[in-house]
Order: C-alpha cells, then structure tokens, then sequence
C-alpha cells in the first residue's frame, strides 16, 4: 500500500501519458494535465467515472480491473480504449492499490500511449494479408473469406460463386514496355474490377496477372452474367500509361458452390481450370466449369497427396483392353492402360489422376514401372496364348522429353526378354511438335531398337501430316471420335476412308478406336483397316481377366461361324 497526498499530484503528471487517482468505485479524485488534453475541453474527468470517457464495449473490461486491483499488492494490466474527441485511442493502465490522503481505498491508474504500436502491429497484419502492389486481400485472406462465405451459405442455404479473371495479354505489355508499366496496369486494372464490384464482395490478387473474385449470392446464370459482362467490360478499356495506350482485356472462369465443390482450396482451382478454357476457347470471355469441358484442375492438393501415397502402397494397376484382327477377331495385342484403386475413393478415373502426375514429374515414375511391367506381363500372355502378341505403352510427354527415357526403356526390353518389334509406343501428335528436332532423334533411337511407334488418336491433334514423313511412324490409332457415329455419318466415313488409304500408301498399320457395334466393325473391316480395339472386342481388364479370354478362347464367341473352326 502507497500512502499518497494531494501535494504529490503533480509529481505524477510525468509518470505515464494518461495518469488519473480513482476511488474504489471507479469515481476519478485527479487527472493529469495530459490525461485531461486527452479527454478534450469542456469535458471535466474530475468526479465522473473513469469507464464515462471509455467505449461501451471496453466498460465490464475496466470495472472488472479495478475490482482485482483494489486492496491487492500485485498491480492489474489491462489494454483498453481512451475516448478522445476525434477518435479512440489504445492504453495499456497499469492499475496500484493506493490510500488516498483520508486513508481510504484508491486506486492510481498510470496510462502507456499503445496507438503507435497498435498501429504498427496492424499495418504488419495488413502486409501479411494483402497484396504490396495493389493492396487487395491476397492468397491467405481469400481463403479466409472464402470460408466465411462457405459457412454464411450453409446457414443461409444460398449458392454462391468465385471467379477467377486473368488478364489477356499482359505478358506482352512486361516485355515490351517493362515491369513498371506492367505494374502500373496491373494497379489500374485492380482499382477497375474493385469498383465494379459490390462492397459485399472480395477481390483478391493471387499472382502475376490473375485475380479471384468472391461474390456471395451470385449464382443463376443470369446473375453470372451480368456481374462477368461488367468485369470484361471494364478490363477491355484502354490503359493510358506513360503515354502509352495499352490493351489487354481479361478471361473470366467462375466455380459455383455447392453445385461444384464444397471447399475453398477447390473452388478456386475449378475457378481457375475454367479460366484456363476460357483463354484456349478464345480469351476475353467467361466460361462456367465444366467438368466434361474443362476437364480436373491441375493442382487438386489433396489428391496430389493421395498419389505419392498410392505409389508408397501399391495402389496403382495396370489394365488391359484387347486390340484385335478385324476379320478373325483374334486378339494381336494389348493396349496398357494405368488404373488407381483407392481405399477410399475406389477407381480413381485417369482424366483426373494424369494431368496431375504429368505436372509434379510423378509421370516418369508410374511410366516406367507401367512400360516394364507391361512387357513381363507380355510374356505371361504369351505363354497363355501360345503364340506371338504384342504389347501398346502409352508414353506421356514429359516421360518423352525425359533424358532417361532411352534407358527406362533398353531396362524394360533387357528385363522382360521381349523383342523390339513386340512393343509398340504410343504417343500424341502435340507431343510430337512440342520439339520436333528432338522428336526426330529420340524416335530414331527408338526404332533403332526395333520399337514401333503408334501415333495415338490420330487426326485430333496437329493438321500437318508432314511429320509422318519425317518420323519413322508404323501405327495410327484412329480416335473414337471418327468412329463412334460409323456408319451413319458421312463425314467421319470420309476421315476414316481418307486415313485407311494414307495409312495404305504409306505402309502404316490402323488402330480403329472405341468401336462398340457390329456395325461400326463391318464398315471398318470392308475398308481395310485391319485393327479395331473397344468394348465390342474387349473392355480394358485385368492380366488375369485377360489370361482367360487367351487360354479359353472366350473371343471365339465373336467370331462368323465359319471361322470359328479354324482356332477350336
């Protein structure tokens, strides 16, 4: 306990920013000179209560202080909020037990200034979520808000929307005119789509030149549109920079909660999946994701996860699907097809598992397991069958651009027994063209090796056909595209007729793909194409599923009875 006089007052008018006495009810006996300036003239601390010159919602807090500091030896911390004329400002009160001059209960309360460190630590915050070049929400606080929009909906049962906008072009104005002036833009282009906006709304900067938007109750078709078509309007303006009159415009991708997914991290990247459409599909537009169109998102974390856990367990198979002779319908040969059996998820579908295991570099290890696997199993199915098959692998292009690949594959040739000329490799022809040169010399070494080379759905990729002169190309595999509407339409008829007779002059074999009917299988068959491969002739099915349909013969069921004597 301190026994304090009137005559020491103006001893404490140094001892903090803010110094007041209170009696044990919280009444104040003395203000400082700076205390008083705080509170503003006209205003008389002297006889009111402390908690009169505090905001509403910092009152229980001080009363509750001065109850603990009262009549004990141990002074009370607490940060509350000073009420100034123009504004609040944060103290830390330091509260002592005291007796005033009568010997009765006080209390002295020695105020800190804490706005300066107050305003510090929220300018830290405010770097720590949002973006230095444009000030918007950045990655860490779209997800933040994205969840609160996630959790307002489920309460509300209300759909909303998160939209993804790329600007088109902006790498032309960096290159050409610099990363101030890019930046410039990128600040003016951020100002623009912010004001279009409701104030509901969150518009966040994610990187480079995209930007998500999150705009709750948004989710018709018709409300899409009207907020997309203000969006690309107000990009497609022209920039005035330095003199500079730029165009760039913008490419819109919106996910819609719950229809598309339930999660924030999803939402964007379907958003964002649907962006990536928009820009191949013709850029400056808006397109809504589509699964079936716009195919998985590149970076699904939590499957990405799954997968090099699935490779650690063994979850990854191999099917096979039969590729057989038109005419006698016997089985030739396999085509190897890559499966993901989940604990949980079941039979994770490729489209959803390759783009991801190309963009990580996982490709290169689940390939070359499949390419040696598929050739050891090629001699099982030999031993089956009692007879010379072969085995198709398809190669994706990062295994074809990988500097190992000649080696994974002389170890897979090496290692199984099989002859060269039993493998064929299938491979796209936009893997092809990324870099033709090097395409040249990695498919001469291949076929130095005896391996065929398949160019897999043939006529769906480049339009030259240059190429099947420059590259020793022994198969096309016609894409089921030409095939699935055999023999009624007239125009895939005249691709598949103009295929068979290139293939024909050039000495190539044909794969006929996803032939499903009789139909379908005569019209090949009376056109010479010698190949077809679908669910008429065989699903993709596991090694020993296709073990029995060669050592029991089952394709015989298939066959025209007069050539069903011929192998009984």
């Amino acid at each position: 306990m301190h026994d304090l006089r009137n005559g020491l007052d103006t001893l404490m008018e140094a001892a903090g920013d803010a110094v007041f006495r209170l009696d044990a009810t919280g009444q104040v006996l003395f203000a400082s000179a700076r205390s008083r300036a705080l509170i503003g003239a006209g205003q008389e601390p002297c006889g009111a209560m402390l908690s009169a010159f505090t905001p509403e919602e910092d009152r229980a807090s001080l009363r509750n202080a001065l109850a603990d500091a009262v009549g004990s030896a141990e002074p009370v911390r607490i940060e509350v909020r000073l009420t100034s004329p123009d504004r609040h400002i944060w103290f830390e009160l330091r509260l002592v037990s005291c007796l005033d001059a009568d010997g009765s209960p006080a209390v002295l309360v020695i105020g800190r200034d804490m706005s300066a460190q107050h305003a510090t630590e929220e300018r830290l915050r405010h770097m720590a979520t949002h973006d230095a070049l444009t000030d918007l929400p950045n990655r860490l606080l779209l997800s933040d808000r994205i969840r609160m929009v996630i959790a307002q909906a489920r309460r509300s049962g209300q759909a909303f929307s998160v939209a993804t906008v790329g600007l088109d072009g902006f790498k032309k104005v960096n290159d050409g005119l610099g990363h101030p002036v890019g930046d410039a833009v990128l600040r003016m282009a951020a100002a623009r789509l912010r004001k279009t906006l409701r104030d509901s709304d969150t518009l966040a900067r994610v990187g480079g030149d995209e930007f998500v938007a999150v705009l709750p109750g948004t989710f018709t078709e018709a409300q899409i549109k009207l907020v997309t078509g203000r969006l690309l309007a107000t990009v497609q303006a022209p920039f005035e920079v330095e003199g500079h009159t730029i165009y760039v415009g913008a490419s819109v991708g919106i996910s819609i909660y719950p229809q598309h997914a339930e999660d924030e991290v999803r939402l964007v990247a379907l958003a964002d999946a649907a962006m990536s459409r928009a820009k191949e599909t013709g850029k400056a537009r808006c397109v809504v994701y589509s699964a079936r169109q716009s195919g998985p998102p590149e970076h699904d974390i939590s499957l990405e996860a799954a997968m090099f856990q699935a490779v650690r367990e063994g979850e990854f198979l191999l099917y096979y699907q039969p590729i057989v002779d038109a005419h006698t319908r016997q089985i030739q040969g396999f085509e190897t097809l890559m499966r993901w059996k989940h604990p949980h998820l079941g039979m994770v579908p490729p489209v959803r598992f390759i783009p991801i295991a190309e963009t990580n570099g996982l490709i290169n290890l689940l390939g070359a397991w499949a390419l040696k696997a598929a050739c050891v199993q090629l001699r099982h199915f030999e031993e089956a069958a009692k007879r010379e098959l072969y085995i198709s692998v398809n190669i994706s292009p990062r295994q074809f651009r990988n500097d190992k690949f000649l080696d994974i594959l002389d170890e897979a040739i090496a290692f199984s027994g099989v002859r060269g000329e039993q493998l064929v490799l299938e491979i796209t022809e936009g893997t092809l063209m990324i870099d033709p040169l090097h395409a040249e010399s990695i498919l001469t070494k291949m076929a130095e090796r005896r391996a065929r080379i398949a160019i897999d759905d043939f006529g769906t990729g480049y339009s030259s056909l240059a190429y099947l002169k420059r590259f020793p190309i022994s198969v096309l595999k016609v894409d089921r595209a030409f095939i699935k509407d055999l023999p009624d339409s007239q125009k895939d008829g005249a691709i598949c007729n103009a295929v068979l007779d290139l293939a024909k002059h050039l000495g190539l074999s044909v794969v006929a793909e996803g032939v499903e009917t009789e139909e379908q299988l005569h019209y090949l068959e009376r056109r010479g194409c010698q190949y077809v491969q679908g669910y008429l002739t065989g699903k993709p099915m596991p090694a020993h599923v296709a073990v029995a349909a060669l050592t029991e013969n089952l394709y015989a069921a298939l066959l025209p009875t007069e050539l069903r004597a011929g192998i009984q």
